[in-house]
């Protein structure tokens, strides 16, 4: 039995490929299943410009020959013979949208490189010259070595024209199937996207000027060696500007809180409420207002303006386009520890905070991926961690120059949001040979143009990071420090002897002492531990009311938290300090979202176990080397 030609159309999603198939196929129509699957198989007849049929089957949009969907799979098994039911086409139709060419040209060069008959139909060539662009179909046939047809689908326009060019690939007999070293593209994306561009900018005649900077750009920001170089140079101006730009406001802040504070202090009470609750009563509720409430809360409030720094050149980076350029960069450093490059926006998100970052996870389609995402996601340097690390750094690391305009406090930062990212590179490789042991898909994406960020909505998502950060610090911090409060007031001391260590709170801490001491952990550490849980800049709010409470006669404020800290910690202990909050999951609301996105205790726990474990070790390390290092 003779059986007619098979012809896949095959293309990135909206490129036009379902309009062209119905323009080609007309009323003449089939729909079914592929067998073993849900995903739909659309077929239609064609006759050919000698007249003879074949049948034209539309394959699901894809990305790559990579598959990460069910419907991307049927895609490459079918143009590399291994569907179930389905035979190994004669001819393929690639379908590119002529305005997105470098993009779409990923995907055909995969496809070409699988040696069956090809015809590319460059489509919505229309679109593209009313944009400005203009290709040369001619040249880019001859850079792709396969018939190019320009169409436009909607306007059946290049119909006649890709039927002969159809004509003239297929021949009389079947497709032989692929041997099993053909079919593989060994190229990676990075390769596979450089190729496509050069191909492309071969093939333009002309465009806008829009367009010539977007390539002229990528061309800096997208290179291998360039590319990473521009990366971490935008990551050193951001962690300078965060101390270098920030000390002014927080001056502003810091005087605010003080003048507060001398108003709760030094405000008269009524004397028929002072003879009703006594001097002892409002004392302690001055104390608690002013060394508890207002030291804790100020303690954490007065980093706002480094927080809304950082989030500004977040947001800027984000608008211009150049944060999806930078996840491209990373997706070969991803793919090589066995992370799916979907996970970098969740991870990216995670940078805010880890809570939304796990949420984000539901976009990875592979469970093993989105676990291990989940798992790795609280070792991104959120938000939390600015005020305890900008407090210490502020407080034991020098502020010397080691370059001009380039200072060390800025180094350090910097340095603890790589290590945060390299510590979960790592853990993401450990766990992928082990508990989420699996196969790793890779994904694609658009390359948004390069555009001016809009000042109106670089301010609104200031704005909005101002007011989750100001909400945060008003109930969960605000009631962390009360009750911290209370339990390091009572009972009171006897004379020469510190409250912070008396207290309720200070017998906790104690405890916690024998288990962080030989991490180099003193008593202050192990108290600021605890309320820690709740938030992480909590531990800042801890260790003001703490020193508040033991001084009350000092004056409150960002400067003398750093002049106790430096009175109290020996460098040692700072950066194992630095450490354990690099890896330590301090945070209730992580864990609470990472057991309702995996429905149970068990990967919280895991989670949280090996997470505790590797920041305890990564502290104790490097305790004991700076101490050997005589630091």
């Amino acid at each position: 039995m003779t059986t007619i030609p098979l012809v896949a159309l095959v293309g990135n999603p909206n490129a036009g490929k379902s309009a062209l198939f119905n323009a080609l196929t007309g009323a003449r129509q089939k729909v079914g299943n592929y067998p073993g699957v849900t995903v739909e198989r659309h077929s239609g007849k064609l006759a050919l410009a000698d007249g003879r049929p074949v049948e034209l089957v539309d394959l699901p949009g894809a990305y790559s020959l990579d598959p990460s969907s069910p419907d991307e799979r049927v895609t490459r098994d079918v143009v590399t013979g291994t569907q179930a039911g389905e035979r190994l086409p004669d001819a393929i139709v690639i379908v590119v949208d002529a305005a997105n060419l470098d993009n779409h040209l990923r995907f055909a060069l995969q496809l070409i490189a699988l040696g069956l008959p090809v015809v590319v139909a460059l489509n919505m060539i229309d679109l593209a010259e009313r944009d400005g662009l203009t290709l040369d179909a001619a040249k880019l046939s001859a850079e792709l070595g396969v018939p190019v047809i320009p169409t436009v689908a909607v306007r059946r326009r290049g119909l006649d024209e890709l039927k002969s060019a159809l004509t003239g690939v297929i021949g009389s007999g079947a497709a032989l199937r692929l041997r099993s070293s053909e079919g593989h593209v060994g190229e990676d994306i990075v390769t596979l996207q450089r190729r496509a561009r050069r191909i492309a900018t071969a093939s333009t005649v002309s465009e806008t000027t829009v367009r010539r900077w977007t390539h002229m750009l990528d061309a800096v920001a997208l290179h291998p060696v360039a590319g990473p170089i521009l990366l971490l140079a935008i990551l050193f101006v951001m962690f300078q500007a965060v101390f270098a730009w920030s000390q002014t406001p927080i001056g502003w802040i810091e005087s605010l809180f003080a003048w507060i504070e001398s108003g709760v202090t030094a405000a008269p009470v009524p004397t028929f409420l002072q003879s009703i609750l006594g001097d002892g009563v409002i004392a302690a509720i001055r104390s608690f207002l002013a060394d508890g409430v207002l030291a804790g809360v100020g303690a954490v409030i007065v980093f706002l303006p480094q927080i809304l720094i950082l989030f500004a050149f977040i947001l800027v980076l984000e608008a211009s386009g150049y944060m999806v350029r930078a996840a491209f960069m990373m997706d070969r450093l991803m793919a090589s520890v066995g992370l799916s490059g979907r996970a970098f926006i969740p991870l990216l998100s995670s940078f805010a905070c880890a809570v939304p970052g796990i949420m984000a996870t539901r976009s990875i389609d592979d469970e093993k991926d989105r676990l291990t995402t989940i798992l790795i996601a609280p070792l991104m340097t959120c938000s939390a961690r600015l005020p305890v690390y900008t407090l210490v750094i502020g407080a034991l690391i020098p502020n010397t120059r080691v370059l001009p305009f380039v200072g060390l406090q800025g180094l350090v930062m910097l340095g603890l949001y790589v290590l945060g990212v390299v510590g979960a590179f790592f853990a993401a490789l450990a766990l992928r040979r082990t508990v989420t042991k699996g196969p790793s898909s890779g994904f694609m994406m658009e390359m948004p143009k390069y555009q001016w960020p809009r000042l109106g909505d670089i301010a609104l998502g200031l704005w909005s990071r101002a007011l989750i950060f100001l909400k945060r610090a008003g109930t969960t911090i605000a009631m962390t420090v009360a009750l911290l409060w209370v339990l390091a007031s009572y009972p009171v001391a006897p004379a020469g002897q510190r409250q912070s260590e008396y207290s309720i709170a200070g017998r906790i801490a104690s405890g916690i002492e024998v288990v962080v001491k030989p991490i180099g952990f003193n008593h202050d550490i192990a108290l600021s531990l605890l309320p820690a849980m709740a938030a992480r800049e909590a531990a800042v709010g801890a260790m003001a009311t703490v020193y508040a409470i033991d001084n009350p006669e000092d004056e409150a404020g960002q400067g003398k938290l750093s002049e106790n800290l430096r009175g109290r910690w020996s460098l040692p202990t700072a950066l194992a300090f630095l450490m354990w909050f690099v890896f330590a999951p301090q945070c209730i609301s992580t864990i609470a979202v990472t057991r309702r996105e995996t429905n149970g205790w068990k990967w919280p726990a895991f989670m949280v176990g090996y997470l505790f474990a590797l920041a305890y070790v990564a502290a104790g390390a490097t305790y004991w080397a700076a101490i050997g290092l005589g630091l």
